[in-house]
């Protein structure tokens, strides 16, 4: 992942990906970086917070999970762990 200035960004790779810290223009990448990595750490369930807002990192994320031949399924989390504004993720190796 790279910030303005170039430089990689060290991100923990533990299951939950935070999209706040990314303009959603970075989104699609972010996202299929982190599926990928996640995929070679054997973490199979993993938690993509996009926010509630409008809407636009959510439908960009679901988008990706539709798509994507490793996700098993994914929904809205449910109870006090963000509701609509994250999607928990269930993949296969």
């Amino acid at each position: 992942m790279i910030n303005d200035d170039d430089k990689p960004i060290e991100y923990p790779i533990d299951g939950t990906l935070d999209l706040h810290l990314f303009a959603p223009k970075d989104t699609k990448e972010v996202v299929l970086e982190y599926i990928r990595v996640c995929l070679e750490k054997d973490i199979l369930a993993i938690r993509i917070v996009h926010g509630k807002g409008i809407g636009v990192k959510r439908e960009i994320v679901h988008n990706i999970l539709r798509d994507h031949p490793h996700v098993i399924s994914f929904r809205h989390e449910s109870g006090s762990g963000g509701g609509w504004g994250a999607t928990v993720v269930d993949l296969r190796k």
